[in-house]
């Protein structure tokens, strides 16, 4: 099942002209890819959410809230990027295993729901600054390449950016709720790293959702204060389980 998703997820890309195709072959994948993730992370005592389990979910996320969105928006330079990596990440999950698992009650689970549903959005803004800034600079040096010429408008592009970021700062905030709320020794020593980095991303954003709609920071503000985050976010993240569970072997 794995090299069937994977090749699927290939094919979106090989057939990226062709919206209805994309629609078709990305809903396999990406309902392919559910049920390794559920037959890799579901256990009879709790979620193995290891390093590559936890990265196979948020890309998969990511794909998912893609293919949504393109029902409707012009994404496809993003499904570009993350299709061909949600297919390596699958390979590299077949090969290697590792281990972290989590109670499943209910409170722990929607803690996990929201931080990587958090996490998926946040991305896609990452993402989407990094177009936003190409795009930016292609236009003001008067010699677009036919990708950029394929993106939608920069204002348009810059609107989609603040709804995905206010999206994901709604859901980074019930992810640090539900921690406070759910998970026990939330500042301990191996999750107190995590959690400071994570409070220092939401502030970032914060910040930056504030700065645009009070006094309408765009542009180069924009791109550098998402990127800032989801840097920060990221670092958190899986940054702290890459050295635990592949270095430290915990």
């Amino acid at each position: 099942m794995s090299l069937l998703t994977i090749i699927l997820y290939l094919l979106v890309v090989v057939f990226y002209n062709y919206k209805s195709i994309i629609l078709i072959l990305g809903g396999f994948a990406i309902s392919l890819h559910a049920i390794l993730l559920y037959q890799n992370i579901v256990t009879p005592v709790g979620l193995n959410f290891g390093f590559f389990n936890a990265a196979s979910m948020m890309i998969w996320m990511i794909a998912a809230l893609l293919l949504i969105t393109a029902i409707k928006q012009r994404v496809k330079n993003l499904i570009l990027v993350i299709f061909p990596i949600a297919a390596i990440i699958i390979g590299v999950e077949s090969y290697f295993h590792t281990e972290d698992i989590l109670a499943a009650d209910l409170g722990v689970s929607f803690h996990i729901l929201s931080s990587i549903i958090a996490y998926s959005l946040l991305n896609i803004s990452a993402l989407q600054a990094i177009f936003l800034a190409f795009q930016d600079y292609q236009l003001h040096h008067k010699h677009p390449i036919s990708v950029i010429k394929a993106l939608p408008p920069l204002q348009v592009m810059e609107k989609l950016l603040y709804q995905i970021i206010a999206l994901g700062f709604i859901w980074l905030s019930l992810s640090l709720i539900t921690g406070v709320v759910f998970i026990e020794n939330l500042f301990a020593q191996h999750l107190l790293h995590k959690t400071v980095l994570s409070v220092i991303a939401w502030s970032v954003f914060a910040i930056l959702l504030w700065g645009h709609f009070s006094y309408g920071w765009r542009g180069k503000t924009t791109i550098r204060w998402t990127l800032t985050g989801f840097a920060v976010l990221m670092l958190g993240y899986f940054g702290s389980k890459l050295v635990l569970e592949l270095i430290l072997h915990r």
